[in-house]
């Protein structure tokens, strides 16, 4: 399975100006999010994505990985529940397609244990591309071990809920924080936290990233020598 996806219809035409990726909204519903893709964006570092972006897509920084090391990378599923009631992502893992990643809103309920060592096999055997949670798990020992991908708020013990009147959102648009989460979305998560990159910018953006690193490296052979940014980039103060 490629993990394509389907762009929503406000996507992107995309222009490269100076290694970051300029938006303009427009009906592009042919576009997807191939595997090639999707192999490419792991190679980068989140905050580059972010930047050669716009600077746009960046999660609420406490979501970071619950064990050093993890990464993700996988199209979106975006899932939203009440608070303290983790059935929307139980939905999620039996709905979504090995690949994707879970991206779920716990609508405020931080203080919460949503997810687990037992939802994580279930996951992990179906081989779904991890879990970003505004919120927090719990078995974090266990989590480590297994090693799949899980970013959250933090850990904590606190029980949830499965109330089946619940108000759910399953793999629909989202504002998660002051990021518009759409399914499919590319979803690209390290060290430094998560982003949320548009389907239909993605492949202008792995460009604009890749110029990035390349002047980077190149600016920072420059640095080795003793010159500073300020006196590269002719900075003046006011």
């Amino acid at each position: 399975m490629t993990n394509a996806r389907s762009a929503s219809k406000l996507t992107a035409n995309v222009i490269i100006f100076g290694g970051r990726a300029e938006m303009a909204a427009q009906d592009n519903s042919d576009a997807v999010l191939t595997a090639e893709l999707l192999a490419a964006a792991a190679q980068i570092d989140s905050s580059t994505m972010h930047e050669a972006a716009g600077r746009i897509g960046s999660l609420p920084s406490a979501i970071k990985a619950v064990a050093p090391g993890m990464t993700i990378c996988g199209p979106a599923f975006p899932v939203k529940g009440p608070p303290l009631d983790n059935l929307a992502i139980h939905f999620a893992i039996d709905e979504a397609q090995p690949g994707d990643v879970i991206v779920a809103d716990v609508s405020g309920g931080y203080e919460g244990g949503y997810f687990g060592e037992v939802m994580c096999t279930s996951a992990s055997a179906r081989k779904l591309g991890g879990l970003v949670i505004d919120g927090c798990v719990r078995d974090g020992a266990a989590l480590a071990k297994k090693g799949w991908p899980v970013f959250a708020r933090g850990l904590c013990m606190r029980g949830t809920l499965k109330d089946l009147n619940g108000d759910f959102k399953i793999n629909e648009t989202l504002a998660f924080g002051d990021v518009i989460v759409s399914p499919g979305d590319l979803v690209l998560g390290d060290g430094d936290g998560v982003v949320i990159i548009p389907k239909g910018m993605v492949a202008a953006t792995i460009e604009a990233s890749l110029k990035r690193e390349a002047a980077e490296a190149e600016m920072m052979e420059k640095l080795k020598t003793g010159v500073t940014a300020v006196e590269l980039r002719g900075w003046t103060r006011g």
